[in-house]
This record gives structure tokens, sequence and C-alpha cells, in this order.
């Protein structure tokens, strides 16, 4: 008898063992808004196309040696918002579409993981390519009734004394919920100590000088809702990778060995499967898959210390690789050179300096960034349709939009994107969210935890044990 309890208690100890290993010091919990698991698959496989071989070409994070799935389903709803989905990712529970932090009845505020990790001495950063106070990231460090509440959140990123900010900048940083006005928040920033930097080589020469906590933003002639879509990028433009790379100095700038917490998120690719721009969608993805390779690399040098989770809020759009034939044309997206949004901006100021502009200027506005014609040969259906919507924009003058969840473009900048989707095999069921499953990568300490199906509210749970956070 007492050899079989010996012998039970040795093998509890073997399976509890990776429990009882080296803690998490460093998190990386890297979000791609909206992604999917068919997000990363058509990245995968548009990438694959292009190197002239069937199959996919893998990103980064898609090799960790852990990776599952999870739910994303709201407290409130079968397809959750970015609110619950960003605060079941951030506080472990669910939560009604629409809140930030708090119950369903947004009068219990809830304590995030990133909170979590503060109090345990460790340092937090929070960084995005859309707005600070957008509902992924302001799940992390404000408590909320409504994730519109923007000017409000902003008040809550004092509050978290976290050590770095950095995204687009902020929608209403004067401006109250109820739209009054209200003093800004830049100088409350300032005198809760943070250095308020403009653009990443304003941060490389803050850096050197800086041992306080830093807000991160773009430009002042910038948007400030979102950087600009990678597939728009210029040399310059301030991007996601350069924001994960500011973020990493910063939190480890004379670090004191208690670790950090940092949450990245790709925000755009969201916005592009809102306006199923299959193209624009890639782009984002690859570009978020950049910031997991900086993620990596620090990784490789603290592979005992640092735990990294890339996991999805939920899927947008509905995405589908292959409509119909049992050949793949992605590649075609090659010739899209400019997002949905930018193509409408071509055809806006065509319309403003020739609004007379014959079918042929237009098909070639549509063949330099689209590929039209070119790369991508148009079925003669779909030219009748383009056709039609060029009469009522540039004969009739009556200027048509589509209107997604953050755009409105232009008419036939939306049809030719509609179009060349059809043409690469892409293909959509929405413009909104969807109930599908997110995928979860981990790698690093405490990794193991993520090797089943998931609660998406289990995440930040799993975390905390892996990082001994009392959470």
């Amino acid at each position: 008898m007492n050899k079989k309890i010996t012998t039970l208690l040795f093998l509890s100890f073997l399976f509890l063992l990776p429990l009882f290993g080296q803690k998490a010091k460093y998190i990386f919990f890297m979000i791609g808004d909206g992604m999917g698991l068919n997000q990363v698959n058509i990245a995968e496989v548009y990438s694959a196309e292009l190197a002239g071989r069937n199959g996919v070409f893998p990103l980064v994070f898609t090799q960790f040696p852990y990776a599952t799935f999870g739910t994303s389903y709201s407290l409130s709803h079968g397809v959750t918002d970015s609110g619950a989905g960003g605060t079941a990712l951030a506080v472990g529970k669910k939560t009604r579409n629409g809140v930030i932090g708090m119950d369903s009845a947004a009068t219990v505020p809830y304590k995030s993981i990133a909170y979590a990790a503060k109090a345990k001495g460790m340092r937090v950063g929070i960084a995005t390519s859309v707005s600070i106070d957008h509902a992924t990231p302001a799940s992390f460090y404000a408590n909320r009734p409504d994730r519109n509440m923007y000017y409000e959140i902003g008040l809550d990123l004092i509050k978290s004394n976290f050590d770095f900010f950095a995204g687009a900048g902020f929608i209403k940083p004067d401006k109250t919920f109820d739209n009054k006005d209200a003093p800004s928040l830049f100088p409350q920033f300032e005198k809760a100590g943070y250095q308020i930097v403009k653009g990443y080589r304003a941060f490389q020469d803050a850096k050197k000088t800086q041992n306080g906590k830093i807000i991160l933003t773009n430009m002042d002639d910038t948007d400030q809702s979102a950087l600009k879509y990678a597939i728009d990028q210029k040399a310059g433009d301030l991007n996601l990778a350069e924001i994960t790379a500011a973020a990493i100095e910063a939190l480890t700038l004379n670090d004191k060995g208690d670790g950090f917490f940092l949450m990245v998120e790709g925000g755009k690719i969201d916005w592009a499967c809102h306006a199923n721009d299959g193209a624009t969608a890639i782009h984002e993805v690859l570009d978020f898959n950049e910031s997991v390779k900086l993620a990596f690399e620090f990784y490789k040098k603290h592979p005992e210390e640092t735990l990294i989770i890339v996991t999805a809020d939920h899927e947008t759009g509905g995405i589908g690789i292959g409509n119909g034939s049992s050949r793949l044309n992605t590649k075609a997206l090659n010739g899209q050179v400019v997002s949905q949004g930018e193509l409408s901006t071509h055809i806006r100021e065509l319309r403003k300096t020739n609004p007379n502009a014959s079918w042929e200027e237009v098909k070639s506005v549509l063949q330099q960034n689209l590929g039209l014609w070119s790369t991508a040969k148009v079925a003669e259906n779909d030219e009748k349709q383009l056709f039609t919507a060029y009469e009522r924009s540039f004969v009739k003058h009556e200027n048509e939009t589509e209107k997604s969840l953050y755009a409105n473009d232009d008419k036939i900048a939306a049809l030719s994107i509609s179009i060349l989707n059809k043409i690469s095999s892409v293909s959509w069921a929405s413009g909104g969210h969807s109930a599908a499953y997110i995928p979860i990568y981990a790698i690093g300490a405490g990794a193991e935890l993520f090797r089943h199906k998931m609660e998406n509210v289990d995440i930040p749970k799993k975390i905390a044990m892996a990082a001994g956070l009392e959470f």
C-alpha cells in the first residue's frame, strides 16, 4: 500500500512540476483584434502563393509549441464586441457588449491582469495600433459602463499609474461622454508624471534621459484614432513594430529585476475586416506578426522567464478562403497597393480635379492601385457593375458611398475591392463580428497551460498562474 501511495505521489509530482517551475517574469499578451483562425490562415496562404508554393508559409506565432482555440461570446450576446471581448481577456470575466472592465450591470469594477502585474512590482505597458482609449487597450486599465466614454477612459489611464502607453493618440481628449467641454487630458497626464512623446524618433531622443512614465503617440498632424494601415504606410510613418520596440525598451530600462507585463494590440485587422478589404487585412496580420517577432527575439534571450501569448478578442467579417473553385488565387491580391480607404481618397481627388473624368481614366486609377485588368482579370459582368457605378459618380454626379463600422468609402472603391476579393478566392459573411473561435498560441514559461480548448476568460487566468500573480 505504501509503495502505491509513493508511486501516486511521484506521478502527481511529475504532472504538477510544470506548474511549479520557473514563473513567467516577462509577459507578452498580444491581441490581434478581429483576427480569427482564417485571418491567420489566409496570411499564410497568401505568403506561400507569392513564393510560388501551394500550402502555407508560417507566421512566427503559428510555430509556437502550443496552439489551441477559444470561445469569444459575451455575457449578453453570442457575438461579442471589443468592449466585452477585451474585458474577458483583461479581467477573466464575461460582461455585456459595450462595457469596459465592469460587470454586466456596470456597477462593479473588475481588476485586470495588468493591475495584478503592477501590484507584484512588474512594470506595465499597454500598446496598440489604434487609439489608446479604444475598447481593447482600455479594458486593461479602465472601468467604464460604455466603451465610448473616451475622455473618462483617459482619466482612468492616470489612475492606473502604468509605466508605458502607446498608440495613435486619444479620440476625445477634451470632450466628455455627453459632449461637454472638459480640461484637456494632456496637462493632466503630465501632472501625473507622464512624459508625452510624439513619434518614434522623439522616443529615441527621450529615452536617453527618461526615467519616468511615457505616453507615446503619433504626430499632431496625423489621425489620432489609428495608425495608417500597413499597406498605406510610408517611410517615417509610426508603425506597430516601432511601438512594440519602444515598449520593450521603456519597460526594460533600468530593470530592477521585477519583470514586465506588456499588452500589444494589432487593432486594425478588425477595421480592415469590417470593410471586407482582404488585402489590407492580410497586410495587418503580417504587420502584427512583425511585432510578435520582436517579442520572440526577446524570448530567445530569456527563454526560461518569458511567456508570449498570441490571441484575439473575436473574429471579424467571417472571412472565407475559397469561394467555389478548388484552386486558390490569393496572389491576385498582390496587385492591391493601397487600402480601400486610401483608394477612396484617390477617387475623390480625381472627382475634385476632373469631375467629368472618362471611364478609361477611372479604370487607370483602379488598375494602378488594385491591379484590375492587369494582374487580376475582370469578368464582363463585374466590369459592367463598375461602369454603372462610374456613370452614377462621374456622369450623373451622384457621389455614392458604402459605410462600414470605421469608414465611409467611395462606392467605386468598395465595389472594386469586392470584385478583387472574388477574383482572389476571398469571401465574406458580413461586415460585422462573428462568433467564430479565436486562436491561441503560446511559448515560454507556463505555455503548457495553453493546450486545450478554452473559454476566453481562461486566458488571463492561465497567464496569472504562469506568472504567480494574485488575480
